[in-house]
């Protein structure tokens, strides 16, 4: 996606340690026309994929998610951050946040998330592959069937979509970040 390629150079934000901030257009101030484009994308890239739900995990990847919920006319569901007392039937997970360094846990009621679902998981980042995996496994929990996941932006230097491809899963990102050594943004041709 040349826009997204283009916005990243623009307004993106490199810092030490493998960090791009993209806060400015994508997860804290969000540019409604760029996310359209992207979800359009993802719709593409997805079209022949058998989908009956969209998920995501809290807070990042709700955006883009519902966009292309609303694209394809499907439920969105996403996964909270902490569990609120209020949620029953509650499927958990630990994650490990990159950004953040530490680990959380991740929930979402098995009411909707079920073994009928067949799911696209949308986010903003691949990195690790951290929070992938922990939506991979609330899903084997549910007994529901992933069909894929899309990114905004994957750090292939990070190795989270080799990972999830040893695991047969049908990864596609929108940009893809080759290096990001000296603070200089390189994406993968």
């Amino acid at each position: 996606m040349e826009l997204l390629k283009k916005r990243i150079l623009q307004d993106g934000r490199c810092f030490e340690g493998g960090i791009l901030k993209v806060d400015s257009f994508i997860n804290h101030q969000m540019d409604p026309g760029l996310m359209k484009a992207m979800a359009v994308e993802f719709v593409r890239r997805f079209a022949s994929t058998p989908v009956n739900k969209v998920m995501t995990i809290e807070a990042s990847g709700i955006a883009p998610a519902i966009m292309v919920g609303f694209l394809l006319d499907l439920p969105v569901v996403f996964a909270k951050k902490k569990s609120p007392k209020t949620m029953r039937n509650a499927l958990t997970t630990t994650v490990h946040s990159f950004t953040k360094d530490r680990d959380y846990e991740i929930c979402i009621s098995h009411d909707f998330l079920t073994s009928d679902d067949h799911i696209l998981f949308i986010d903003d980042f691949l990195a690790h592959g951290n929070a992938a995996f922990g939506a991979l496994e609330l899903i084997e929990q549910a007994g529901a069937t992933l069909e894929g996941m899309g990114f905004i932006i994957e750090k292939a230097f990070q190795g989270g979509s080799q990972r999830l491809k040893q695991k047969n899963v049908h990864v596609e990102s929108l940009a893809v970040i080759e290096s990001l050594d000296h603070c200089i943004i390189r994406f993968k041709e």
